[in-house]
């Protein structure tokens, strides 16, 4: 039987550079110690999984070997931690099958157990639904590991996958689950209460922490968070509560303090994206630099701009600190 992720909150992590200053090249090197102690540090604290070279991760800034350098080295920096299995998608951005095929392959060799495969978008609505169900089709049918569909209507024209989609994708034993990284809620809740979709086998997640507990009530297996980047105990927190069956009244009280302060903070990631994620885990685990990442996202935030989080991020520290 084709294997499933867990349900639980996935990290889309950054990629981690070393400083511009430490290189004469023209892109700052790619830094696979700090993915690792990154990587370890999420699995000690209820990450339940990572996601490396999503969107978040800029594999489409990366060239093919950089790309495996970094998921076989975190794969073998998470076996010598402690953490053999750990549970990682690795991200495949790209339009043409037989890349994407390419990628796949590569990533199998490097450890990861399932491929993140974007709708491929570059043509935005002039691409039929009809031909994206061929071309994931396709593409499962000839994976070597099983595939996720990953729908980001922000990085693909606005594609937008509709239930009936996913509900005859769902049906190929090679297709194991998917992230909807947008914000509506009907078609996560349509998706993850489908009774025509083998939900043991078919996962369901948002991109979005900020629908946690909304969306888990009603049947999703998780999120894929950037803010669990940098709070990962909150998040799992969050998670673990949400997921509880029955909810006792004194627990629901607690997942929507908890959901507050997630929803709050998010409103950071979705102001700042990978620049924002990666300051703050600069500054709050102490992990990679401030000097930027790889153009076009070089950049930090602009002075003071973290400062101006301190209320929301100050809330989040707290209940981090108390877990």
């Amino acid at each position: 039987m084709t294997s499933s992720p867990p349900t639980g909150v996935f990290v889309p992590v950054p990629t981690f550079f070393k400083p511009a200053s430490a290189s004469s090249a023209v892109q700052p090197a790619v830094d696979v110690e700090t993915q690792v102690a990154h990587s370890v540090h999420l699995a000690k604290n209820g990450i339940r999984g990572l996601v490396l070279l999503g969107s978040t991760g800029e594999a489409v800034h990366m060239s093919r070997q950089e790309r495996f350098d970094m998921v076989s080295g975190v794969r073998k920096g998470l076996n010598d931690a402690g953490f053999p299995d750990y549970p990682i998608m690795a991200g495949v951005l790209i339009n043409s099958v037989d890349e994407v095929l390419e990628w796949l392959e590569d990533f199998k060799k490097a450890g990861a157990q399932w491929g993140l495969v974007l709708a491929p978008g570059y043509f935005g609505p002039a691409v039929s639904q009809e031909n994206i169900r061929e071309w994931y089709t396709v593409v499962a049918d000839r994976s070597p590991i099983p595939i996720l569909i990953y729908n980001y209507p922000g990085v693909t024209n606005n594609i937008l996958i509709p239930p009936e989609t996913y509900n005859m994708l769902a049906q190929h034993p090679n297709i194991v689950g998917c992230k909807m990284s947008h914000g509506n809620v009907s078609y996560h809740v349509q998706v993850s209460l489908d009774p025509e979709i083998d939900h043991d086998k078919f996962k369901v997640y948002s991109g979005f922490g900020q629908q946690l507990g909304p969306i888990v009530f009603f049947g999703a297996a998780g999120v894929i968070d950037g803010l669990a980047a940098i709070y990962p105990k909150t998040v799992a927190r969050l998670m673990n509560m949400s997921e509880k069956r029955p909810i006792e009244p004194e627990v629901h009280e607690q997942i929507q303090k908890l959901q507050f302060a997630v929803s709050s903070a998010e409103e950071f990631v979705g102001r700042w994206g990978i620049i924002g994620i990666k300051e703050g885990v600069q500054r709050v685990l102490g992990l990679g630099n401030l000097e930027g990442g790889r153009l076009p996202l070089k950049g930090k935030l602009p002075d003071g701009e973290w400062e101006k989080w301190n209320k929301t991020m100050s809330r989040m520290q707290k209940i981090e600190d108390s877990l």
